[in-house]
């Protein structure tokens, strides 16, 4: 597949937000994959069929477009790329309407061992940051004979849920007003009404400060919202996490390996953004106990969370890093 930038959106999927997002680059043309018979995946791929594959997982709230410019340096170094939507976000739809819209870590991980089985791929590099970083900590921990290296921004987030209410500092605390604000109804409207909103005010307050975003940028990926299962999916996120929603029984045994908080052997990158609000930077230290297999730990300076769009090279640079190890 080639990777376009002048490609936008068909008509058909455009909504009153895209005016200003089709005037950027996007990761088109999307393909599918069933996995099994639970989602229909749409992702992005390019590079050639050959290479060593690199599949990039976004987070909360963006879609495949934050690896923008990320793709086209990786495929010039010769690597399959693979940028696929979570469940709930852009061009994943679930296969049946009774499917549990549950955004639990153990499903999130499951997802993409299935979309890796869909499409033939016995190991790749996985890389992620926020719910992405979620994804490939889960499939490298519990499946690493999947994963040939991870690079992964805050480590380690494979969450044990006896923990769940054990607070942090009042000021962590409150720099996650939305994690408590999606456990209301209230929370749950908000940003049903005005996801591009909500999205804007994590970013500007909340995620990544200094970054001076556009509003095309934005509107670019607040495509990715207009899945009909976006806000049951962000929420339970956030439930979830917080024991306020229960696990999918389907992921049930998963979910309780991941409660021992499993340790990652694969060779391993981490990185952590200075400039990051929920997770702030570390010398790596603190989650080593998390990485028995060779890892390097990389502080990135002026950037916040968003690090594909903020600091692409330095992703990028993790990504070939992660190869030789």
């Amino acid at each position: 597949m080639l990777f376009s930038r002048l490609q936008r959106q068909p008509a058909h999927q455009q909504t009153s937000h895209n005016v200003t997002a089709s005037i950027l680059p996007r990761l088109q043309p999307i393909s599918y994959a069933n996995t099994s018979t639970l989602l229909n995946v749409g992702y992005f791929e390019d590079g050639p069929a050959s290479g060593e594959v690199v599949i990039l997982m976004h987070g909360n709230p963006y879609g495949i477009d934050v690896y923008i410019d990320m793709v086209p340096k990786l495929v010039k170094k010769g690597y399959r790329v693979i940028v696929p939507y979570i469940r709930g976000f852009g061009e994943t739809t679930f296969l049946h309407q009774d499917t549990p819209r549950s955004s639990e870590q153990a499903a999130l991980g499951s997802d993409l061992v299935a979309l890796m089985d869909a499409l033939h791929i016995q190991k790749a590099i996985l890389a992620g940051f926020d719910w992405g970083t979620v994804v490939v900590n889960v499939v490298a921990a519990l499946w690493p004979e999947r994963c040939s290296g991870m690079v992964a921004a805050n480590s380690y987030l494979i969450q044990n849920r006896d923990t769940a209410w054990i607070p942090s500092s009042p000021e962590a605390e409150a720099a996650k007003w939305y994690y408590y604000l999606f456990l209301t109804p209230r929370g749950f409207n908000a940003i049903a009404q005005s996801p591009k909103e909500m999205a804007r005010v994590l970013w500007e307050k909340n995620t990544s400060p200094p970054w001076n975003f556009t509003e095309a940028e934005l509107d670019r990926a607040s495509t990715a919202f207009g899945n009909p299962d976006y806000v049951d999916i962000v929420v339970n996120f956030y439930r979830n996490r917080l024991l306020y929603a229960p696990g999918d029984p389907v992921y049930a045994k998963l979910a309780e390996a991941l409660d021992k908080q499993p340790k990652i052997s694969v060779p391993s990158v981490t990185l952590d953004p200075t400039d990051a609000v929920i997770f702030q930077a570390t010398n790596g230290s603190s989650t080593a106990q998390y990485f028995t297999g060779p890892r390097v730990h990389h502080i990135i300076p002026s950037c916040g969370e968003n690090i594909p769009q903020q600091a692409p090279q330095a992703f990028v640079d993790a990504i070939v890093e992660v190869s030789t190890l």
